[in-house]
């Protein structure tokens, strides 16, 4: 995997990914949530996908002229009154970007707006998908003839959370090693230099 793919995922495994019971929008329950605006709006982490998805696009060919724009749900009753913001030109070659594809509602709103405008729509791309939710077959319908493509599954961020907190991994120890919270000698150096007490933390 490119380094700088391999840098995201890890990133997003370690600032966007818990493991719980949390409750859906839409109603459900996961065994997990993740949130990659925690990883997009960090400024290492912005740079990454931004890297990440212009190697993406570049590979694919799609010579976009606007990646990424905000589409509002509905114009604003003050103000401009646009739906879209940033990048107006009609007839410009765009690729929609979305963080998490669930059901693939807001990318699928998105994708009209934009083609509404006058866009022409390349590509459609999304930071994680949550394959479980079945969104992909809807988001394809409604980007077609363009392609969706995702960058990773919500399982692949899971996979790399689950590495990054394994603790059945043998302990190791350094002789004469001091626990780098409280200074008691430690009894692992396993991710770090740990006490009894701080082990686990």
């Amino acid at each position: 995997m490119h380094s700088a793919r391999q840098k995201l995922l890890t990133t997003l495994a370690h600032k966007s990914f818990q493991l719980g019971e949390f409750k859906l929008s839409s109603g459900g329950t996961s065994d997990y949530y993740i949130d990659c605006r925690t990883t997009t709006l960090d400024a290492k982490g912005s740079r990454l996908t931004g890297e990440v998805f212009l190697e993406e696009i570049r590979n694919r060919g799609w010579k976009a002229q606007a990646i990424g724009f905000l589409v509002r749900k509905a114009e604003k009753q003050h103000g401009t009154g646009q739906r879209i913001e940033g990048f107006r030109q009609k007839g410009a070659r765009v690729v929609i970007v979305d963080d998490v594809c669930t059901t693939g509602t807001s990318t699928i709103q998105a994708i009209e707006a934009a083609r509404e405008f006058g866009f022409e729509v390349v590509g459609v791309m999304c930071l994680v998908e949550r394959e479980e939710a079945r969104g992909r077959p809807s988001v394809e319908k409604a980007a077609a003839p363009a392609p969706f493509v995702t960058i990773f599954t919500a399982n692949d961020v899971r996979k790399e959370h689950v590495a990054q907190t394994d603790d059945t991994e043998p302990s190791l120890f350094a002789v004469a090693a001091s626990c780098e919270v409280c200074g008691r000698p430690a009894v692992t150096n396993n991710p770090r230099n740990r006490c009894e007490a701080h082990k686990a933390s």
